[in-house]
Parts: structure tokens; C-alpha cells; sequence
């Protein structure tokens, strides 16, 4: 069957905050203009995860009037603490400027985003939930010319199934990538049009995270911490955060570097083990965990920003790397590079022009997102060199040269990091109590997680022997453990097998694998995590 197609001035790749931004401001600047945001998962937000305390910069500059619109944020920060942690101890330390929160909101950015979508829908933009953007189309000169979505209704043998429906093309004059951390769709337009000659490789971070219901007597409402230390060894970049918001929940949530080097590090066991923590445990006594999931997150910074352009599109968001690392804050930086990439992009379709928005690099480098990751570019890496260089490093970039050291930090794409499993002692962790720390399995079925079984592993490997060969035989099989959802396991034979319908979409293994073996693709729309509030 022949796939039909839908013309449209913009197609936006990605539901999440810069898509939704970017399909509003097109909208304000020409209500003419046909505007669609595709998003994979089942509903916009559905497949959202963040910590998340959210700076309002860009979303006054987007809608003003936000709180007249009911904009659910409902938490103003209170208390921040910043804690290092000992096996027994939490010793307080001054909280870093970067991570003063004063005049920000606790919020789940899943809620905000669903309050986005209602924003663009009003003006008239046509949003399509569940439907997962599977392939770049081309021109004959090589530009872009839209996406399609993926067949439905394939089976786990490739072939057409009795439910089978062609996917879509959605054509557009501009097709604007919003895909976040890791886009699927990103990598190939990297390698198609060489976006990343000319930056630094992007390093990552896993988020690990879980919603809380706890004891009022207990809760504090606007309370911030973040950790530092255990149980992280001094050479592993990472650190917690526990945010109180309001109806008496709490978020919990642990993030560790995918740099590290001992393939025998587990971060969701290292996760749980920090609820054990005495300074920690205690908030989580007598409550109830309602909610998990997990997803990578971009920390390299300003020198590993791509092209941002290219002919028929651009990128946006964190699906470029516009994390503000030392705030430990993503959104009202992708919501401004949406911003600006809608404007230069309006601009472009009204004088008809060209098919590439060069003025969008050129004016984000004007605004303020440039200045504020210029001026903290070597924070992030500094903490290759370890903790202690690190929180000296920073300690003298933010008081003393305020974003001027004269110096850069070398960095490395995170799965070169990886060291043999020979040379590092294998970790124990604490068995799972079932009360304060848990197993994945029970956790992805609080994420709410599914996939139709028969359909083709989203999740491939380029030669299934290097999982074998070289994985299990040097790295003891690490993707058992810097998966956070169970996916990977190693069985009789051995032979590697994937249970792809637990996969919670954080793009992890794409990331990590020490042989760059596994690629993560689609899977049928809808599909993954189905996240509540978080």
C-alpha cells in the first residue's frame, strides 16, 4: 500500500517543550501558517521526564499572560539545600549560585507540556499524538522534505499482520526536529549532512526518577535538596535531587554521567541505593511510590552544539544539547532556542527566501540562552578530571573568573570511557526492600509502560555476535546494568536476549554501548512509558 501524504508549512518532530514552543510562536507571528507537531508517544507528555524545578524566562517571553491561562505551575521553590554525602553522613554545603532557585516553580513538566499543547491547539495548530516520526524524506537535491511515520500493524517476523497500516508522509516547507536527548531522527541528519564536524562530541547524563507520596507530617511544600558523594566513587559524575511538591508528593531522582568507567556500575541500583541513605530514608518512610522512568539528558554543553541548520530544517532543543548543566535546568533554554528557531523560520517561508534558516544560529547567539551556557561551557567538563577538580574548577570559574578561565577541557564521547571488566572490582549492591528501594521490574510497571508484542524490536544490533564476542567477554555485559528497565539480559547460550517491551525510550544503550552496537529506533506510536505528573 502506497503511503499517503499531508502538505504543511512546518512539521515539528517532537511534542515536548521547544516543539510546542516553536508550533506557538510560529502560530503568533502567522496565524496563515499550517503548522503539525507530531509526537510518539501516546499523549503529549506521556513520554516527558524531568526533574524538574523550571525557570519561567522564556515562557514569559512566549505568553506573558501564562498565569491568567491557568499554567500549572503551582509550587514556588522555597528552601534550596545542597548536601555531601558520606556512607552515614550529609554535610551541608553552600548552595552554588547557579543552583539558587528563588523565583522558580516546582512543577511536572509532562502537566506543563499538556497545558503547551491546549496553548497551540487554540491557535491552530493540528497536534498528533502517537504517531512516531520513523524516517527522514528527501528531495531530489538532498534537502529535506518532511517525515513519515512508521507502518503499524508489522510483525515480529517483518511482515504485514491482519491490523497493517503504511504510515504516513507529512511534507513541509521547513521540518523542524525536536526530538530530544538523542533523537533517533537527529543522528541520521548528523551524519547525512556532517552536523557535528566542527563541535565537541556530546556527553550525556542518565536521569533516574520516582514520584512519591509521603507523609504530611513530613512534607515540606517549595523544599529543594540536591546531593552530591555516596555512593558515587570520587571518579564518577552524578548526584540527586528531592523536590517537595504540593498534595503531599515528593520527587526523588538520581543522575549519573554516562562517561563513568567501571562497566559494573548499575545507576538505577545506584539510585536506589541513595534512598537508603539516613539523611534520605527517612522522608520516604510510611509514604507510597506512585510513579518511575528514566531518560537521558545532553551535558555537553556549548561546545558540543551542532550545526543547527540545514537544508528544509533545523534543530531545537535538547535534541541540540541546550541543557544548562551546573542549573540542572533544560527547559527554558529549549523553549528559547524554539523561540528563536520559529522566528527565523517565519521569516523565511514570508519571503520566501531559500530552503535554510541561517538567520536562526546567527540570532540565538544574540540572546541570552548564548550568554548563560558561554558563561558556564567548562563547569560540566571540568568533572571528567573527577569530583574534587571538578567542585574546585567550578568553585573558581563562578566567583573568581566568572565564566572567562582561559582554558578549555578536552572531552570524549561516553562510550570510549567504558574500562574492561578486569580491571574493576564488581559492585554489591543492597538487595531491594521493597519498601524505600525496589528491582526494575516493579518499577517499570509503575511507568506505566507498553508496547504492542508483535512487532519488530525497536532496539537493534548491528552484529549480534558483538554482543557476545565482545561485550560479555571483555565489559561483562554491561548493558545488563546501565539499562534501567530490564531490557538486556544475558541467557543460555549465552546469547543476548532483548525485552524491547520494557523499554522506557531513555536512549541509554545507544548511548553507552562500549562498541556502538545497538541503535534505538522507533517503535510503533504510542508505544512506552505513560507517565502521570512526572
Amino acid at each position: 500500500m502506497e503511503r499517503e501524504a499531508m502538505e504543511f508549512d512546518v512539521v515539528i518532530v517532537g511534542g515536548g517543550p521547544s516543539g510546542l514552543s516553536a508550533s506557538i510562536r510560529l502560530k503568533q507571528l502567522n496565524p496563515e501558517l499550517s503548522v503539525c507537531v507530531l509526537e510518539k508517544g501516546s499523549e503529549v507528555g506521556a513520554h516527558i521526564l524531568s526533574g524538574a524545578v523550571f525557570e519561567t524566562r522564556a515562557l514569559d517571553e512566549l505568553l506573558p499572560d501564562w498565569r491568567d491561562r491557568d499554567a500549572p505551575l503551582n509550587c514556588p521553590a522555597q528552601d534550596d539545600a545542597f548536601l555531601f554525602l558520606t556512607e552515614s553522613k550529609a554535610i551541608r554545603l553552600p548552595t552554588p549560585p547557579q543552583m539558587n532557585n528563588h523565583g522558580n516553580y516546582i512543577i511536572s513538566l509532562g502537566n506543563v507540556c499538556r497545558w503547551l499543547a491546549g496553548q497551540a491547539e487554540e491557535l491552530g495548530v493540528e497536534i498528533y499524538p502517537g504517531f512516531a516520526a520513523s524516517e527522514v524524506l528527501y528531495h531530489d537535491d538532498g534537502s529535506v522534505k518532511g517525515v513519515a511515520t512508521g507502518d503499524m500493524g508489522i510483525g515480529k517476523d517483518g511482515e504485514p499482520t491482519a491490523n497493517y497500516t503504511p504510515g504516513m508522509e507529512l511534507h513541509a516547507r521547513q521540518t523542524i526536529f525536536a526530538e530530544g536527548c538523542r533523537g533517533s531522527l537527529t543522528k541520521t541528519l548528523f551524519e547525512r549532512f556532517d552536523l557535528r564536524k566542527d563541535c565537541d562530541p556530546q556527553t550525556y547524563g542518565i536521569g533516574i526518577k520516582e514520584l512519591w507520596e509521603i507523609d504530611p507530617a513530613k512534607h515540606s511544600q517549595g523544599k529543594i535538596v540536591h546531593t552530591v558523594g555516596w555512593p558515587l566513587d570520587s571518579q564518577t559524575y552524578g548526584g540527586s535531587f528531592l523536590y517537595h511538591l504540593e498534595d503531599n508528593q515528593v520527587v526523588v531522582g538520581f543522575v549519573i554521567g554516562l562517561d563513568y568507567k567501571n562497566p559494573h556500575l548499575s545507576p538505577f541500583d545506584e539510585f536506589q541505593r541513595f534512598k537508603t541513605h539516613p539523611a534520605i530514608r527517612s522522608t520516604f518512610e510510611g509514604g507510597r511510590r506512585i510513579a518511575y522512568g528514566a531518560r537521558a539528558i545532553s551535558e555537553g554543553g556549548l561546545q558540543s552544539i551542532p550545526e543547527l541548520t540545514f537544508p528544509g530544517g533545523l534543530l531545537i532543543g535538547d535534541t541540540a544539547g541546550f541543557l544548562n548543566v551546573p542549573k540542572i535546568k533544560g527547559s527554558h533554554t529549549a523553549m528559547k532556542s524554539a523561540m528563536v528557531a520559529a522566528e527565523a523560520v517565519a521569516a523565511l517561508l514570508s519571503e520566501n527566501s531559500g530552503n535554510q534558516a541561517h538567520a536562526y544560529p546567527r540570532e540565538l547567539k544574540k540572546t541570552w540562552l548564548w550568554s548563560e551556557l558561554h558563561q558556564v561551557r567548562n563547569i560540566r567538563p571540568s568533572f571528567h578530571k573527577g569530583l574534587w577538580l571538578g567542585i574546585a574548577y567550578s568553585a573558581l570559574e563562578t566567583y573568581l573568573f566568572r565564566g572567562k578561565m582561559p582554558w578549555t577541557f578536552k572531552i570524549h564521547a561516553d562510550h570510549e570511557g567504558l574500562g574492561k571488566a578486569k580491571d574493576f572490582a564488581k559492585i554489591a549492591y543492597p538487595k531491594p526492600d521493597g519498601v524505600i528501594s525496589f528491582d526494575k521490574l516493579s518499577s517499570v510497571f509503575i511507568s506505566n509502560t507498553n508496547h504492542e508484542e508483535n512487532q519488530p524490536a525497536h532496539l537493534k544490533l548491528k552484529d549480534e555476535r558483538v554482543a557476545i564476542d565482545v561485550n560479555l567477554a571483555l565489559y561483562d555485559a554491561p548493558e545488563q546494568r546501565y539499562c534501567p528497565a530490564g531490557v538486556y539480559e544475558i541467557v543460555d547460550g549465552p546469547a543476548l536476549r532483548i525485552n524491547a517491551q520494557n523499554c522506557v525510550h531513555c536512549k541509554t544503550c545507544d548511548i553507552k554501548d562500549p562498541t556502538q552496537n545497538i541503535t534505538w529506533t522507533v517503535p510503533e506510536g504510542g508505544g512506552g512509558p505513560n507517565y502521570p505528573n512526572m
